[in-house]
């Protein structure tokens, strides 16, 4: 177990990382919005020079962060990291959300690097940007999903919690 004063460090950036996450993904599904239904080709390219940026500089390391920060926080805490349901439920999503968005840069940067050069979006590109959308609903989703369970904490433990005192 971690002393108080740790933990509350712990938990501060836990919650600081998650949420950060959760806000960033609402901007980029905000810019996948504009990028998709804007019909001024100068704010469909903004819209994806920023989601690329917006990406690489907050959305990944905010994720990872998460990630990393929930495995501490669980670990020194009374929760454990396979006790209860909860977190293990929320560690899977967590990982998947996480692995998921770092396949999807790639296509994200394809988009942001076409922006940049100055390249027309059209029906080349729609697929794409379509997915962008979807994928960013279905993070939001993810989220809110894990941050509820994070709040609500309902009961239940693993096998390996009822084993262990």
């Amino acid at each position: 177990m971690m002393p108080p004063s740790l933990r509350r460090w712990a938990l501060t950036a836990h919650v600081v990382t998650s949420v950060g996450w959760l806000g960033a993904v609402a901007a980029f599904l905000a810019l996948a919005v504009a990028g998709l239904t804007a019909s001024d080709p100068a704010t469909v390219r903004g819209a994806y020079i920023g989601a690329d940026l917006l990406t690489d500089a907050v959305i990944v390391p905010l994720a990872l962060g998460s990630l990393l920060t929930g495995v501490v926080q669980s670990l020194g805490t009374r929760w454990g990291l396979l006790r209860h349901w909860w977190v293990v439920v929320k560690l899977v999503l967590t990982v998947a959300a996480t692995g998921l968005l770092l396949l999807h840069t790639q296509p994200i940067g394809h988009l942001g690097n076409l922006a940049t050069a100055g390249a027309p979006f059209g029906a080349s590109t729609s697929q794409m940007q379509v997915q962008l959308l979807v994928d960013a609903i279905a993070a939001t989703t993810v989220l809110l999903g894990t941050t509820m369970l994070a709040v609500l904490k309902p009961r239940g433990t693993t096998r390996f919690g009822r084993r262990r005192p």
